[in-house]
């Protein structure tokens, strides 16, 4: 257990130690189970949490708006169009005078470079900065989808077989960010992973994928990367299959990314594939899936599917990530 979080930036989970994650996740079940026992805990009453959103969400602001609420506070919902961001304000700027005002803000970017502006928030900020999704990392939804495998398998994942597999989901070019943090984040758990992609254009970045190389040399795991959906899902014990661009290869280019995608069509989770996977395993997706691309109906809403407690879960470690950083207890950023 690790205490003196308050003030800790939540930028990307490479930032945080498996003891500091393991702590959130121990916060968050007493919170769940509270939740579920509908007890108080309004650990943070009279606190407010700015959440900035470059664009729109679902699940990422609702479980930080609803987790705000159900811990006594309150959440400022800011875009850069209703605050002066849009009109050239800087990142100093800003969160020098929202430091002064409340207690956290949270951060959405996924465009280019957004990963970059929460670092220079976070240079000059007096309060915790939440990474809610940016072009690198989506450390809160990564978070959320371990303590989902850890309560599903009752804690014992050394050795499980872990699959992010891209999907041809061809409708737009998706950030790299989810897998990113999934590849980078699993090995250090004990989980072997397995990256699939259908050719060297698809796989991500080069220093996200050094980093799952050694972090799974460091903890004793496994990382591999495999061209054939089949047979990643072989054997497996968590499926998550996730569509991105091939943003390495094109860059920005929307148009050549998505022919690209197009032309790799048929990598959908259905049900044949889920039967080449472990009697025991189970589907994921931090949602929300494109059906009939990603994931058949027949597959999203088997028993295998924990979609919705992945989703849920999103609440109750958003609440465990913000009571351990803006909380009481005194501690370092």
């Amino acid at each position: 257990m690790q205490t003196g979080l308050k003030g800790k930036h939540y930028l990307c989970e490479q930032d945080w130690t498996n003891e500091e994650l393991e702590t959130l996740m121990s916060v968050a079940s007493e919170l769940k189970m509270r939740y579920l026992l509908g007890q108080d805990t309004d650990w943070l009453k009279n606190k407010s949490l700015f959440m900035l959103f470059f664009e729109e969400s679902t699940r990422t602001r609702n479980a930080f708006e609803c987790g705000m609420t159900q811990l006594g506070g309150h959440a400022n919902y800011l875009t850069p169009k209703a605050t002066q961001i849009d009109h050239g304000e800087t990142p100093q700027d800003t969160i020098e005078v929202l430091s002064r005002m409340g207690h956290g803000i949270g951060v959405r970017n996924t465009l280019v470079g957004g990963h970059a502006y929460m670092q220079k928030l976070a240079k000059y900020s007096k309060i915790p900065i939440y990474n809610m999704q940016c072009d690198l990392w989506h450390p809160t939804q990564s978070i959320a989808d371990l303590f989902t495998i850890k309560e599903k398998f009752h804690n014992e994942l050394k050795g499980r077989k872990f699959v992010i597999s891209w999907t041809s989901a061809g409708n737009y070019m998706r950030p790299l960010s989810m897998a990113q943090s999934l590849i980078t984040l699993m090995p250090r758990f004990g989980l072997d992973v397995t990256l699939a992609v259908p050719s060297k254009e698809f796989e991500l970045m080069p220093e996200a994928m050094q980093m799952a190389r050694d972090n799974a040399a460091f903890y004793g795991s496994k990382f591999e990367v495999v061209n054939d959906m089949d047979e990643a899902c072989k054997d497996a014990d968590v499926i998550y299959a996730k569509g991105w661009g091939p943003i390495m290869a094109v860059g920005d280019d929307e148009k050549r990314g998505v022919e690209m995608i197009n032309a790799n069509p048929g990598w959908c989770v259905d049900s044949r594939r889920m039967k080449l996977a472990k009697n025991t395993a189970i589907y994921m997706h931090c949602m929300p899936a494109d059906r009939g691309q990603e994931v058949t109906d027949e597959v999203a809403d088997s028993a295998q599917s924990v979609i919705y407690d992945e989703a849920e879960n999103r609440l109750h470690t958003i609440k465990a990530l913000m009571a351990l950083t803006m909380g009481n207890v005194s501690g370092r950023r």
